[in-house]
């Protein structure tokens, strides 16, 4: 939609083209009151409508202008958090002047009803983030999969993605990828879910907390193959915006001190082909078996998760303890036939 598409009147509050102050009802926000297939019947039709918007990841100069719109002539705005939300409205010149709630994680099923309910009624919603774009790693989704299941219009304003940003910097492929959100708190489902990506073929994107981002480049690396290529966006847009970008391995020792801010991890999906070299196999077994793991059950993990032979992998073990101390514990047990 071109510009000229929505100019109209200047508000005298808000300096917003378009933002002029209206009664309860439809969204003047071009494009929300068109026809919803979803939404048929008399009832459907009083309902308000969602509209569920992108707000800037860093930058405030990112918000488009029909945000600021919304954000100016909006009745109910549900924000993850409601004082990041008064600040942009704040930088971007508009004055808020419908009723504020909050709908973050731990009041979203209790929220979310209360704001269905408001919809039914025929009042408009806008659903915002404290950053990108709701629903995706955000509160949003359940308000909208019950908005859609009761009929309600749903509209989307698009913009920032800290998803498809880090995607388009990463320099990594990016016709077919695959976003994984934040990875599993507990380790053994992170290290089960780590498992079953090895050999996803599409370009990964995580987010991850940076005090975990270390730790987490370091699993992925053991999972995926150290050589695996990656790319580590830190405060993209922010003052201090970093694209750090390397192997698995490289990238987990860069980020063993910690890092700050908002991350987001691109990696590089399988190409083929065995993930880890013969010593770097053996390397793996020998960390797995000093942890008290029967050595002949790791050399098999390792091998099916390395993509290697069993024998390939159990003569490297072979040959890097006999290139070490060397002497009868040098031996491996139960040769593989």
């Amino acid at each position: 939609m071109g510009v000229g598409e929505y100019c109209g009147a200047r508000s005298q509050r808000s300096g917003v083209p378009g933002a002029t102050r209206r009664s309860l009802g439809h969204s003047v926000v071009p494009g929300m009151n068109t026809s919803d297939s979803a939404a048929n019947g008399s009832a459907a039709n009083s309902y308000g409508t969602l509209t569920v918007a992108a707000v800037p990841i860093g930058r405030p100069g990112d918000a488009s202008p029909l945000l600021a719109q919304a954000l100016a002539e909006a009745t109910l705005v549900a924000a993850e958090d409601t004082r990041r939300l008064m600040r942009l409205a704040a930088t971007l010149g508009v004055q808020v002047t419908g009723r504020v709630v909050s709908y973050w994680d731990a009041v979203e099923r209790r929220r979310g009803g209360q704001l269905l309910d408001s919809l039914r009624q025929g009042q408009d919603v806008l659903l915002v983030s404290d950053a990108g774009m709701p629903a995706i790693s955000d509160p949003g989704y359940r308000l909208v999969a019950a908005a859609a299941e009761a009929g309600v219009r749903v509209r989307v304003l698009p913009g920032p993605s800290a998803v498809t940003a880090a995607l388009a910097v990463s320099g990594l492929p990016s016709d077919r990828f695959c976003f994984e959100g934040f990875p599993p708190r507990k380790a053994g489902e992170r290290a089960r879910r780590f498992a079953e990506l090895a050999t996803e073929s599409r370009t990964l994107v995580f987010f991850e907390a940076a005090k975990r981002a270390g730790v987490t480049l370091g699993e992925l690396a053991a999972a995926f193959g150290p050589g695996r290529r990656a790319v580590v966006c830190r405060e993209l847009t922010k003052t201090h915006e970093e694209v750090r970008r390397g192997s698995l391995a490289e990238l987990a020792d860069w980020a063993e001190g910690g890092l700050l801010g908002e991350v987001t991890l691109v990696v590089e999906g399988d190409q083929g082909g065995p993930r880890l070299s013969p010593a770097e196999a053996a390397a793996e077994v020998a960390r797995r078996a000093a942890g008290g793991q029967p050595r002949n059950e790791v050399i098999a993990a390792v091998a099916r998760e390395s993509g290697l032979h069993r024998r390939d992998v159990y003569d490297a073990v072979v040959a890097a303890r006999r290139g070490g101390s060397g002497g009868p514990d040098a031996r491996v047990q139960d040769r593989p036939r």
